[in-house]
């Protein structure tokens, strides 16, 4: 019987900003398992609250004892799913999603953003999260709501790669930012390694299409996910799906040619399910598909197109 699994988010069990298939695996589950594992909020000490009794002990924790990488995503993992192996396909049911701070943070850096050359100074505001209500009160009184999942949720990237900063979204999934990903959706990722190694992390608590300023509202989640192996698939991109829809994801510096991947990724989908011809199939894209931008400030810009499976 599939069996659940607790991994917290201890410092032996965070890596920092990378994501390494020479990173040993910190849990072993079968093919099937649910893993609810947690994740702290990607900030530094200096992206800390003033309120420091805001910032839970093990976030703290975290922060003196793990090495920091080149990002700070704080990602945990990995998990190997036994029969996984190079060429296999990770399905990943992303189960529940639920915040744990009672605090975010969101910024301009200098150097990043979509308009890195008109905001150039440091400007950091820190949301107070009303986990009970499912809303964030920004600065200027306004209350958003909450809309959380998790930015990155990755397998590890082919053993030749070596060590890859976390900022990239990559083939292997990692820094995805794709605000579909909540619960009750489904993220599809070619496996590279045996065991998958399976991570999440750099939770938010919501975010617009495209993170136009680098940052979304950085928090601290919970979730489950149920990984499966799957042996009768043959994506080599992550793709997603809700109950709803279908969901194609391109990953390029250029997003014109993130925008093809996506488009490409998304004729070949349809074909898989339906007897459209390819020409069909775009057509049909062009006719009632929505192509979007998921992010424009990871390195590796974004474009996913969701698609309405009634329409097929």
């Amino acid at each position: 019987m599939p069996r659940q699994h607790e991994l917290p988010a201890t410092p032996e069990n965070i890596a920092w900003g990378y994501i390494d298939a020479a990173r040993p695996a910190v849990l072993r589950v079968a093919s099937g398992d649910t893993v609810r594992l947690a994740s702290w909020a990607a900030a530094r000490e200096a992206d800390l609250p003033p309120d420091r009794s805001l910032v839970q002990a093990g976030h703290l924790e975290a922060l003196h004892r793990c090495p920091p990488g080149p990002t700070s995503h704080m990602i945990t993992g990995p998990v190997h799913v036994e029969g996984a192996e190079p060429g296999d396909v990770l399905q990943i049911d992303i189960l529940e999603v639920t915040p744990i701070d009672r605090w975010g943070w969101t910024a301009i850096k200098p150097l990043l953003g979509t308009l890195s050359d008109e905001f150039d100074n440091l400007s950091i505001i820190h949301p107070l999260i009303d986990l009970e209500g499912g809303t964030a009160r920004l600065p200027w009184g306004r209350d958003l709501p909450l809309d959380p999942f998790f930015g990155v949720v990755t397998v590890a990237p082919p053993p030749h790669w070596g060590r890859c900063s976390s900022m990239q979204p990559r083939k292997f999934g990692g820094n995805l930012d794709n605000k579909e990903l909540r619960a009750g959706s489904t993220l599809y990722l070619p496996v590279f390694n045996e065991g998958a190694l399976f991570s999440a992390g750099d939770g938010h608590g919501m975010q617009g299409d495209g993170e136009v300023c680098v940052t979304a509202l950085e928090t601290g989640l919970s979730g489950s996910f149920r990984l499966t192996v799957r042996k009768d698939l043959d994506y080599a991109y992550p793709f997603a799906e809700t109950a709803s829809h279908l969901i194609s994801m391109g990953l390029h510096a250029e997003l014109d040619e993130a925008a093809r991947i996506a488009v490409r990724e998304m004729i070949a989908h349809i074909r898989r399910r339906t007897s459209l011809s390819r020409e069909e199939a775009y057509m049909l894209c062009s006719l009632a598909a929505d192509l979007r931008v998921t992010q424009t400030v990871d390195g590796e810009k974004g474009c996913h197109m969701m698609l309405a499976k009634a329409h097929l």
